[in-house]
């Protein structure tokens, strides 16, 4: 048996695990690589395996570095199922049409740089038409029922409590007779997190492939999320301001929801304040999350009240009422995509918004180095987007309490629940400094760990 890791190896993108048996080969996500230009470039690159010759594709949740490169896999010659949960299934048409529309842009812009410069065009990575056959690809499975795709594979989903609809992976892979049991972790979510349940524990495995995002760190929690969203609201509110919230379309625009709904409820000083939810793609993935109450923890399913549905909410869908917000000089809170601002309309909030000192400018979620984002949060003093250099001059503000992966010590409490250790982890999903810092915790903690690098063949 090998496993090879084509992604998210010593970086936090481009999640992508082959998995060869004598006579089944398979992935666990298809991711696209996000960040600076090093990383982008590694999406045109030919994949390290014949799309073709992969039977199916396993994957774990619906955020785009884990499977943002499905089109480009069937684009490719790919033609087999995709597993994964109802949910996911539910969320992927949406996510991977946005991107491909993205690709397809993005496209656009660069050759009309291209042909100024006498260049020949570039081709989209994938087009929207590529996007639009995996839906029938899909095949769901329920959290917590086995599934026996052939003689050598048996899959199980536990849920991960990563975003709504995100699994655990659990192989029961057979090969010359024997049986061995391999744990894909995906991405795992923090404790006591509001919408969704906690990631589930798994008691036993031969070898773990376990994320590692955050694996060398502690998420703030000296308030609670919510006391320290309140306390930017307020902040910004009194300067006159807007509050800008770059956030990924997929569980923190939904979780940012969900709170502000609270505190409108919970605090009569709650200013009144427009509340912009300015992000198409947020927008249809939020139904999603409306349509399965059944993924609810127990606090959620209790609500009688609608927490993504609240006065002072306006969901904005076209262009125009984009715009309109950035013409008034009332305060507001914006939400709006990209998480990481490296597309989207938080561009053009910015572009209108990062000279002024009232506003603010929040992150709640992981910037990869190279995105503006980090740009930002590094301290930058100027940036240069859209053609315009722009001097910051909002305030940059971060919560990192807001992270919908675990830290150091979710993820320490997740690997050492197993009732045994595993033969061997391997820690991917995870930058280079943190990964390996988080290799020699839990060395010392008495696991065998290893770092795979990309391309590298795991012989197990």
């Amino acid at each position: 048996m090998n496993i090879t890791c084509h992604g998210a190896a010593r970086v936090v993108t481009g999640s992508c695990h082959q998995v060869e048996l004598e006579g089944t080969n398979f992935l666990i996500d298809c991711g696209l690589f996000q960040g600076g230009k090093d990383l982008n470039r590694l999406n045109y690159e030919a994949f390290q395996f014949n799309p073709e010759d992969i039977d199916f594709v396993i994957v774990t949740h619906g955020h785009i570095d884990h499977c943002g490169l499905l089109p480009k896999l069937v684009k490719k010659g790919f033609n087999g199922e995709i597993y994964t949960t109802e949910a996911t299934a539910d969320l992927l048409p949406i996510m991977l049409s946005d991107a491909a529309f993205i690709q397809e842009k993005d496209t656009e812009h660069e050759n009309r740089r291209r042909q100024r410069q006498g260049l020949k065009p570039r081709e989209p990575l994938y087009t929207r038409d590529d996007a639009e056959k995996i839906p029938p690809m899909l095949r769901q499975l329920p959290y917590g029922e086995s599934m026996k795709i052939n003689d050598e594979v048996t899959i199980r989903f536990r849920d991960a409590g990563h975003v709504i609809g995100s699994a655990i992976v659990e192989l029961f892979l057979t090969e010359r007779g024997n049986e061995i049991k391999v744990v894909f972790s995906g991405d795992l979510g923090q404790w006591d997190v509001p919408i969704i349940e906690d990631p589930s524990f798994i008691w036993n495995a031969d070898y773990v492939f376990m994320e590692s995002t955050y694996g060398d760190r502690l998420h703030g929690k000296r308030k609670p999320r919510k006391e320290l969203l309140f306390e930017q609201i307020m902040n910004t509110y009194k300067r006159g301001g807007k509050l800008l919230i770059p956030s990924f379309a997929l569980e923190r625009t939904q979780e940012l929801l969900y709170l502000l709904s609270e505190l409108k409820t919970e605090r009569p000083d709650f200013p009144d304040i427009n509340i912009y939810l300015d992000s198409p793609l947020a927008i249809k993935v939020t139904k999603v999350f409306r349509d399965h109450p059944e993924l609810y923890d127990e606090k959620a399913r209790s609500r009688t009240d609608k927490p993504f549905d609240f006065p002072g909410l306006t969901c904005t869908t076209t262009a125009a009422e984009s715009m309109r917000i950035n013409v008034s000089e009332d305060p507001a809170i914006v939400i709006a995509g990209s998480g990481m601002c490296t597309a989207g309309r938080i561009r053009h909030h910015l572009k209108h918004g990062i000279w002024d000192p009232k506003n603010t400018v929040l992150f709640v979620g992981y910037q990869a180095p190279g995105t503006l984002g980090r740009i930002l949060l590094d301290g930058a003093s100027e940036i240069r987007m859209m053609g315009l250099t722009l001097a910051v001059k909002a305030e940059i503000a971060r919560i990192g309490s807001f992270s919908a992966h675990a830290d150091r010590n979710d993820l320490t409490r997740w690997i050492e629940a197993f009732k045994e250790k595993p033969k061997k982890v391997f820690l991917v999903h995870g930058e280079g400094k943190t990964i390996d810092k988080f290799s020699e915790y839990l060395d010392q903690r008495g696991f065998n760990t290893a770092i795979p690098t990309r391309g590298n063949n795991v012989m197990t």
